[in-house]
């Protein structure tokens, strides 16, 4: 089952639907701070404790996240018959979908 190349697709799909969480937080994180000092973004007018919370909160929940995803992809991509390259490909781009799907139902 695992060497057909919708299997990781799903795996990961289900893993971008928590997956909104830190990417939410990543987005957040790069708009009121690196952005928005390069004048990129304009900075939230209501966040000014700073942003060394913020990293306490996004670089655990990241991390998390990151374990996870590997711990799936790592044996899964060894039963799978797809090329290294093609597997990591997907196996990244394929978490964005939930994401993408909240944006664009968003607009």
């Amino acid at each position: 089952m695992a060497k057909y190349w919708w299997t990781p697709f799903l795996v990961n799909v289900l893993l971008g639907i928590p997956g909104v969480v830190p990417f939410w937080l990543v987005w957040y994180l790069m708009v009121n701070w690196p952005l928005a000092e390069l004048g990129w973004t304009v900075r939230e007018p209501t966040e000014n404790d700073g942003m060394a919370l913020w990293l306490v909160i996004v670089i655990p929940v990241v991390a998390l996240f990151a374990l996870i995803w590997w711990l799936a992809n790592a044996p899964l991509r060894r039963r799978t018959s797809l090329a290294p390259r093609t597997y990591w490909l997907l196996s990244g781009l394929a978490p964005l979908l939930p994401m993408t799907a909240l944006i664009a139902n968003s607009l």
